[in-house]
């Protein structure tokens, strides 16, 4: 995976969480992962499966294109 994806994800990932005043660990705990887990999705060392964008998408009702940033690459 192109590392620049993992940056725009993560960096829209840390977006979403602050504009709904939102901790990693609380992220975290409903998505039943670890905060470094989720704290990695954020600082782009690697991706979510599937499933766990979904939960994010829905967590953060927005588009799957939206969580991942793709506006970011136009």
């Amino acid at each position: 995976m192109n590392p620049v994806y993992r940056y725009l994800f993560g960096r829209q990932l840390r977006k979403l969480r602050l504009e709904r005043g939102l901790q990693q660990k609380a992220v975290a705990a409903s998505l039943h992962i670890s905060p470094s887990t989720y704290s990695n999705y954020e600082n782009g060392v690697f991706l979510p499966d599937l499933e766990t964008l979904l939960l994010l998408a829905d967590l953060f009702e927005v588009s799957l294109d939206e969580l991942a940033g793709r506006g970011e690459l136009e």
